[in-house]
């Protein structure tokens, strides 16, 4: 257990910040998942739409350093491919 004054500051602000990534992480994967179910439903279009309004959500996550850079990318391209292929 924290024994120090700025040890017990931090652990507080610590728990502070999981709440709130807590919080924008399920956002985030919110949005993921209804491109997953559009594509599940082989519905392109409101596939495509999902994307759009996940892709922003995904790299604000990015901005606030709750994921890497690389790791939301790959995520925003593969949706991107699952995506395309319905159209084939």
């Amino acid at each position: 257990m924290a024994n120090t004054k700025s040890a017990k500051k931090a652990v507080r602000v610590i728990a502070r910040r999981t709440a709130v990534n807590k919080t924008r992480r399920s956002r985030m994967r919110t949005f993921i998942r209804k491109v997953e179910e559009a594509i599940e439903a082989g519905n392109q279009s409101e596939a495509s739409e999902a994307l759009r309004a996940a892709q922003p959500e995904v790299m604000r996550i990015v901005k606030h350093g709750i994921l890497h850079k690389n790791t939301a990318s790959r995520k925003i391209s593969r949706l991107h491919a699952r995506i395309k292929a319905l159209g084939n």
